[in-house]
């Protein structure tokens, strides 16, 4: 299994960035896929995830600035992001759940995670 995050970089204060991430070699059905950020010195935090039947939830620092979305069809899911600010600086992991039915016939969930994609707004 293989998520690959992309779309950081570097951008000024009030600018945009869209953050992509495609999965690959997931047998099972995605469930919810979501962002996490990281900005040093700080524990990772939820930004925004979307569910399988597509509710979504966003941290309170990025409402109304932020929406993720997702093409079930490309297995990828995205993160648009306006009004950034220097706050938002981080890398941002992208994460997805997973249910697969083992031999055994059990619904085994698993969560896997991107690497991560750097973010930075200046000021």
């Amino acid at each position: 299994v293989q998520l690959q995050a992309s779309g950081g970089g570097l951008v000024q204060a009030g600018g945009s960035l869209r953050l992509s991430c495609a999965a690959s070699g997931i047998t099972g059905r995605i469930n919810g896929m979501g962002w996490h950020r990281q900005a040093p010195g700080k524990q990772r935090e939820l930004v925004a995830r979307i569910s399988g039947g597509s509710s979504t939830n966003y941290a309170d620092s990025v409402k109304g600035r932020f929406t993720i979305s997702r093409d079930n069809a490309e297995n990828t899911w995205y993160l648009q992001m306006h009004s950034l600010k220097p706050e938002d600086t981080a890398v941002y992991y992208c994460e997805a759940d997973t249910t697969t039915i083992t031999p055994s016939g059990e619904f085994e969930v698993q969560r896997f995670w991107g690497k991560g994609t750097q973010v930075t707004v200046s000021s």
